[in-house]
Formats: structure tokens, C-alpha cells, sequence
């Protein structure tokens, strides 16, 4: 039996790969590189806005002389060519909130969350990558999975770990869809296994 095209989790329209493909980040060999590379920043709701200029304080010694300045300019957060809210970046690269620490980028707002200074961890497009949302007409969602070279190591310590990228971002999804949603799409791939899709 094959895997539906596409299916419905509540209002979210999932894409199958989010129950066929593993996924793990592996920071030790991609260095964090989804926080400098692209053309663009990582989209953000206005309420996300908010809470990173709540936080610029705690992080700001952590961030470059050229973001200090991007942000200084701009602020936090733009819009892109697609009129989409998104954070600022760089030298048309990082994201103004990246940082590095043994030879890795890091978030300096997740490094502080995690540190117990700030309540904000970083925007939900990040924590949930390499997924990403797209709004339809009627209140539904999409969920795709967006495929890049830099995180082919993630995608073979996932298949090692066999870590499906719905178990992966358990949290991220708890956080953008709720506990509830998050039961109900485990419920989904629990009956897609059942029936043989998976």
C-alpha cells in the first residue's frame, strides 16, 4: 500500500516525508551552517518580533559588530521581496542573531533561553526546520519538508538513529500546534504503520 500524497492532521495538510524521512541535526558536522547560509532571514510572526527586541539586551554582547549595525538600521526583523516578515541578516547571510562558539554558529537567543536569561528561545520556523509552513485559504496549514545539501548529516544520523522527523521535532511541533495536534499526528502515523504505509 502506498503512503497517501498528502494528509490531513487536524487543519495542518502534512507531507508523507514528515513520517518516512529521519532526521537528527548534527551540530559536530554541519556547524550550524542553516543559520548562515541563504538569501534570507527566517520568517516570524509579530508576537516573535516582540519577544526577540525583548531579548536584545540580554544577547546583544553576543552578537557581531555587523549585526549590531544591521539591527541598529533595521532592527530585528524585515520584510523579504515576497513581502514575508522575516529576521534581518548579514551580508545577505547570517541571521543577526547568530553567533559562534567552537567553530560552530549557534542562536544567541536559544543560548540564552537555555542558559535560564531569557524566556523567548528562537522563532517556531527555526526550531521546527527543516520543515516549513505555508498558510492556505480557510485557516489550513501546510507542512512540507524542504530538502538541502547542508543537512545531508543530519539526514544519515537520523536514518542511523531511525528518528522519523515527526519524533525529531516533538517539541517544536508541541510548541507551534499543541500537545493535542501532536497526539493526534502520532495517532496518524501509529495507523499509517498499522496498515502498512510506513
Amino acid at each position: 500500500m502506498n503512503i497517501p500524497p498528502i494528509i490531513q492532521v487536524g487543519d495542518v495538510l502534512v507531507s508523507p516525508d514528515v513520517f518516512t524521512e529521519c532526521f537528527c541535526c548534527d551540530l559536530d558536522a554541519c556547524h550550524g551552517a542553516c543559520c548562515v547560509e541563504g538569501d534570507a532571514g527566517a520568517p516570524v510572526t509579530l508576537d516573535e518580533i516582540a519577544a526577540m527586541e525583548d531579548s536584545l539586551d540580554t544577547v546583544w554582547g553576543s552578537l557581531s559588530a555587523g549585526a549590531q549595525a544591521v539591527i541598529d538600521r533595521q532592527g530585528v526583523a524585515c520584510t523579504d521581496p515576497e513581502g514575508e516578515l522575516v529576521t534581518s541578516i548579514v551580508g545577505g547571510r547570517d541571521c543577526v542573531f547568530t553567533c559562534h562558539e567552537d567553530g560552530c554558529c549557534l542562536c544567541a537567543l536559544e543560548r540564552a533561553c537555555r542558559a535560564g536569561l531569557t524566556d523567548f528561545c528562537k522563532p517556531v520556523s527555526c526550531a521546527l526546520y527543516p520543515l516549513r509552513e505555508k498558510t492556505f485559504a480557510g485557516g489550513l496549514v501546510g507542512l512540507n519538508y524542504n530538502r538541502w545539501d547542508i543537512c545531508r548529516p543530519a539526514v544519515v544520523k537520523g536514518r542511523e538513529l531511525r528518528l522519523p522527523l515527526y519524533r525529531f521535532l516533538e517539541g517544536p511541533l508541541k510548541r507551534r500546534f499543541g500537545e493535542q495536534w501532536y497526539a493526534e499526528l502520532v495517532a496518524t502515523a501509529d495507523e499509517l504503520h498499522r496498515q502498512g504505509m510506513l
